[in-house]
């Protein structure tokens, strides 16, 4: 009779196991912060980068990827650490400090520092694994302190390899180039100036 009780526990134990799902695995878009390569001047302003708009397909805790033409699928096992409108903004907040040799200011006083507004609107955030990782967005630039403004969009299309690691690495390039397109103009429109955009 214990004998049979205990076949009994251990098969219910080995078959909650089995139904267990996996643990979910956490990402960030935040890159790995590089190592320190030199000192480069200060920009003579600081910036404030403001909330990201996120499209509603995608702002969700798992990563949403696309199936074949139309189909998307979110991913319960594959979660994003922090909202992903969060997590695009710190990305984004990053790249633009290295970049731009200045300091996301957003929420402190300007310390006599000249400052720009950045604004910035995802239209697409698309996560194909094995293919690639896509960011389309609107975004501005403007001066706080003048009337130098600059509103331009952009599309950054990366090669991803096979697996999620790849797809968000796919994801943290394209942001960075993003940063990268925004970084070309801030110092004119910083100097008052009119850019086209990149």
């Amino acid at each position: 009779m214990i004998r049979t009780r205990f076949l009994l526990a251990a098969a219910l134990a080995l078959g909650l196991a089995a139904c267990a799902s996996e643990p979910a695995r956490y990402y960030t878009l935040l890159a790995p912060a590089p190592a320190e390569a030199g000192t480069a001047s200060p920009a003579p302003f600081n910036f404030e980068l403001m909330p990201v708009g996120i499209p509603a397909q995608v702002d969700q805790p798992q990563l949403v990827i696309r199936q074949g033409g139309q189909g998307v699928a979110p991913l319960s096992g594959q979660r994003w650490i922090a909202p992903l409108a969060d997590e695009v903004r710190a990305a984004l907040s990053a790249d633009l400090a290295k970049a731009l040799h200045a300091q996301d200011a957003t929420g402190l006083p300007s310390g006599g520092k000249p400052r720009l507004r950045i604004k910035v609107d995802l239209r697409r955030f698309d996560s194909a694994p094995g293919d690639y990782a896509l960011v389309d967005a609107a975004w501005s630039v403007r001066q706080l302190q003048g009337d130098a403004m600059l509103a331009c969009t952009s599309q950054f299309r990366e090669p991803v390899g096979a697996g999620y690691d790849a797809l968000v690495e796919g994801h943290q390039r394209a942001l960075a180039r993003l940063a990268g397109a925004i970084a070309q103009v801030a110092g004119p429109v910083a100097a008052g100036q009119s850019p086209a955009c990149p």
